[in-house]
């Protein structure tokens, strides 16, 4: 289903359009490309971003495929992922998005990244093992609750094995590192 078969296409389409500018905004930050003001209106687009994904919340619930789409609704996974300072918020979204995956009607990955993200925030172990840490000298893996049955609780979700999602994201990291990016201490997720 594209954006325009959607339910909402001028959803989609604001979703997706919000999500990429947002995916932009994040790169130029990871490689430190923005001075203080850059910085300062990217902080204020950020809360634009969220504040019209809480709108289209509070009118829509979560704006699921059959709503939106597939990669609108992955565009507002991403925005409500990224909404890191506003964690209210961010945990109201992901109780929506958990009520979209019992539907059939979101992915059952978004809402563990986002559930992870969420007790990241709080200064709790994360659950599924999706969020980490970019710091110069490599990659962290947030605090995990339980890790001897990390694995398992990963596949319960459809995440591969930590050892192999690690690795790719390493893999990413050095070649991202060799194109000119950043060893800026960052907040990442692994899938």
């Amino acid at each position: 289903m594209t954006a325009a078969e959607s339910l909402r296409p001028d959803l989609a389409r604001e979703l997706i359009a919000r999500a990429a500018q947002s995916a932009a905004r994040r790169a130029k930050r990871l490689r430190n490309q923005l001075d203080a003001v850059q910085l300062g209106q990217d902080r204020h687009a950020d809360h634009a971003d969220t504040k019209i994904l809480r709108r289209i919340l509070a009118e829509h619930d979560w704006p699921g495929h059959r709503l939106v789409g597939p990669e609108a609704a992955r565009a507002a996974w991403s925005l409500a992922l990224h909404a890191d300072d506003d964690a209210d918020f961010q945990r109201a979204a992901t109780i929506l998005l958990e009520r979209a995956v019992q539907d059939g009607d979101a992915r059952i990955q978004h809402w563990a990244q986002l559930y992870d993200r969420t007790l990241v925030n709080s200064g709790r172990p994360q659950e599924f093992g999706t969020q980490l840490l970019l710091a110069p000298t490599g990659i962290e893996l947030c605090l995990v609750r339980a890790p001897d049955s990390l694995d398992q609780r990963r596949a319960s979700v459809g995440l591969s094995p930590i050892a192999i999602a690690l690795e790719k994201v390493r893999r990413r990291i050095a070649q991202d590192r060799q194109a000119g990016g950043s060893s800026t201490v960052v907040l990442a997720e692994v899938a």
